[in-house]
């Protein structure tokens, strides 16, 4: 029997594992992940983690920043709580040997990020996601009690009687189907990019941990806020991190124009330095890039309309030594070099704002179950992630989620359920009869490719009633079809066909959550921008989106009010000074 079972093996799941280990040793400890934990997404993570520590600055202005930036439906208790926590959580990693760039006299370099207005993103050259996950992954190392699963998928959670019990997962390697019982389970699988088709997100990013969680009765939380970020390199829609812009570099359309002096998009800054354009919240300039697209100021390539990133005048030596993974990408991917070339970008599917829904120690309604990290909504991004944000985020609440869910196991000491093993058996004789089927149902890839061109035409960066409504539609019939999708490879040996066809299950779940959240929300907030609603309405969704699976199988949603404590909600004001 484990005592805490955490599924996803990135930040958020490694953080939290050092959570329960150093709070009570005696614990046992498993982390199931179906990659390699090095190979997590956190791993992808360029410009850095934001956490109040330059001169100047302070926690409400943090907190400031982040609710306004999301559109006022963060929840401030939260907020509040995050601001404290993060510059804790990162001189933590400094101690466990996380290599932060530093400033000549020895100081933490900072550097700005899109709508904050004071510089304080700490950062490890544009490898920052591969400094932090490295430093969290080697300090596992050191605690005995934490045991791995590596490529390991969790298929379902067991549940009885409304408690978690354990999983049920599939070793990849193998084939072998594995009822693993826990007195508690912390979901940290990340988010679920792949529901679209152009996506920064690494493709093990399927939505796993918010449908296990949505099928075992925890509802999802603003599912309809979905980030786009404005630089993503075509065809591959590989991230060029916020940290370019940050460090200078300019959006330009085809006429060579910096277009976004003509929006308003960023916030009047206390810091000169910071006033720049390209520095506007990632929702605005996302959606600046379309009114640019209409106005037919964009350049047409094979892989869709695109601007430029101009990094040019930053000079070579400033680009080697402040953003050289950049050049990298650019050279290996576009066959370019940014010191004399332009980039080609374009707005990507990068974030969920939305998850599965959790308190401020990560616990959800169904008593054993935990969740953090991107997979959760506890909600301090609201209706537009803050770059830099989300790196502090999962070690904050992967270590709220640890202690909590090993305070809830010291509680409950009960032996194994019964369920555990009946279920296993269950989710075994499922697992065999999909490797079984026939050959004539549709094929997985088609039904996925199908389903994300329906996110990207009715979910994407603006929505209306009509797409949405269709949406819902197809979505319902690609859900009947899955059932019968055809597995062509019948081994057990590394069938990757299998997890595929569950992993379309989950993102099934997911965009079914994400288009119904979008339809019920009639006004524009952030990320969420309805063309028949244009305005922000504060007296009917000051509010978050709370969607439970309903006993047919369909997504039904309601509303939360929003948490708040000492800033009462007013105007996004995004302008020049």
């Amino acid at each position: 029997m484990i005592d805490v079972l955490i599924v996803g093996g990135g930040g958020a799941g490694l953080r939290a594992a050092i959570a329960v280990a150093e709070t009570d040793p005696s614990m046992t400890v498993a982390v199931v992940s179906k990659v390699y934990p090095m190979r997590s997404h956190t791993v992808s993570a360029e410009g850095g983690a934001a956490g109040v520590i330059a001169d100047g600055d302070t926690l409400d202005e943090h907190a400031y920043d982040t609710i306004s930036g999301g559109d006022w439906l963060c929840d401030q208790d939260a907020v509040e709580a995050f601001v404290v926590e993060a510059p804790r959580e990162l001189m933590r990693l400094e101690h466990w040997g996380c290599p932060w760039s530093r400033e000549r006299d020895g100081r933490v370099a900072v550097r700005p990020f899109g709508g904050m207005k004071r510089m304080r993103t700490w950062y490890a050259a544009d490898k920052t996601g591969f400094h932090l996950l490295h430093t969290l992954f080697q300090t596992t190392l050191k605690y005995q009690e934490i045991v791995r699963y590596d490529e390991w998928y969790v298929t379902s959670l067991v549940v009885d009687d409304g408690r978690v019990h354990g999983v049920v997962a599939v070793e990849i390697r193998t084939g072998r189907v594995e009822a693993i019982a826990a007195r508690t389970v912390i979901l940290a699988t990340g988010g679920c990019g792949r529901v679209f088709p152009f996506t920064t997100n690494a493709a093990i990013k399927t939505g796993d941990g918010m449908s296990l969680a949505y099928r075992a009765g925890a509802p999802l939380k603003d599912m309809e806020f979905v980030q786009y970020h404005p630089t993503g390199l075509p065809f591959t829609g590989i991230l060029i991190t916020e940290a370019a812009r940050a460090e200078g570099g300019w959006l330009i359309n085809k006429d060579g124009y910096r277009y976004l002096q003509d929006y308003d998009l960023g916030q009047p800054t206390a810091t000169p330095k910071l006033r720049s354009m390209e520095l506007g919240p990632r929702d605005r300039l996302s959606q600046a890039f379309v009114a640019e697209q209409n106005k037919g100021r964009t350049v047409e390539t094979p892989y869709g309309p695109v601007v430029y990133l101009d990094l040019r005048h930053l000079g070579e030596a400033k680009i080697e030594a402040r953003i050289p993974f950049v050049r990298e990408l650019c050279r290996s991917y576009q066959n370019l070099d940014p010191a004399t070339d332009l980039i080609p970008v374009r707005p990507v599917v990068h974030y969920m704002m939305g998850g599965v829904h959790t308190d401020l120690h990560g616990a959800t309604p169904v008593a054993g179950l935990f969740a953090a990290g991107e997979t959760a909504c506890v909600s301090i991004n609201g209706a537009n992630r803050l770059g830099s944000n989300s790196l502090p985020e999962i070690l904050v609440f992967g270590a709220r989620a640890g202690a909590a869910a090993a305070a809830f196991a010291r509680e409950h000491r009960e032996g194994e359920a019964a369920a555990v093993r009946s279920q296993g058996a269950d989710e075994q004789r499922r697992l065999r009869r999909a490797l079984e089927s026939g050959g004539t149902g549709p094929r997985i890839a088609d039904l996925r490719e199908e389903m994300q061109h329906t996110l990207e035409g009715a979910a994407g960066i603006y929505r209306t009633h009509d797409t949405l409504a269709k949406a819902v539609e197809t979505l319902e019939s690609l859900r009947e079809r899955a059932a019968d999708a055809r597995v062509d490879d019948h081994s057990t040996t590394f069938n990757t066909e299998l997890i595929s066809l569950v992993e379309l299950h989950a993102m099934l779940d997911v965009a079914e959550t994400i288009v119904a959240s979008a339809l019920n929300r009639t006004e524009s907030r952030g990320a969420h921008q309805r063309l028949d609603f244009p305005a922000r309405d504060d007296e009917r969704f000051l509010a978050h989106s709370l969607v439970h699976r309903a006993p047919s199988g369909n997504p039904s949603v309601g509303l939360l009010p929003v948490a708040l404590t000492r800033w009462p909600p007013g105007e996004r004001i995004y302008g020049r000074d």
